[in-house]
């Protein structure tokens, strides 16, 4: 029997990944993100700002604006433009709050003058923030700002 158990042993068998070269994937990790990514990113958020102002607005427009809002708020708390990002995030956020209010009396996503404004601010904001740190780091920020929702923390606000 000791023979069995000394044959039967698992066996470690190392992979090497060819797959990913671990130097430009530290540097891509460290740049700043690149500006066509972000470029991309701000068009995603005017269109869905200017779908709404249209009157064409959709759910998921208004979800659009709602993660620019997490993700600036959650990066100012962590001190990235926390002084000037903080009153424009809580006026967007009651404005996106009248929105969703309005759309279930309405069935149209609007917003106010004010709310328009301020959620162009916040586009403007957002990039300053997402353009001053490093990719890694705005990868962190977004995925502690969905584990901060999922978690449903104390400033989390439910529309129901």
């Amino acid at each position: 029997m000791p023979y069995l158990a000394e044959t039967m042993r698992k066996r470690t068998i190392r992979k090497q990944w060819a797959l990913l070269n671990p130097i430009s994937h530290a540097i891509t990790g460290a740049a700043i993100t690149q500006r066509e990514k972000l470029n991309q990113l701000r068009m995603l958020e005017y269109s869905a700002l200017e779908s709404i102002i249209k009157g064409n607005g959709t759910i998921h427009d208004w979800r659009v604006l709602v993660d620019v809002l997490n993700l600036s708020e959650s990066m100012a708390r962590g001190g990235i433009g926390k002084d000037e990002v903080m009153p424009v995030c809580e006026k967007v956020q009651k404005a996106l709050h009248e929105s969703a209010m309005r759309y279930q009396k309405t069935l149209k996503i609007g917003l106010s003058g004010e709310g328009i404004q301020a959620c162009r601010d916040l586009i403007a904001y957002a990039d300053l923030q997402q353009s001053s740190i490093s990719r890694s780091e705005f990868e962190k920020y977004i995925q502690k700002t969905k584990d901060y929702i999922r978690s449903h923390g104390d400033r989390v606000v439910e529309i129901s």
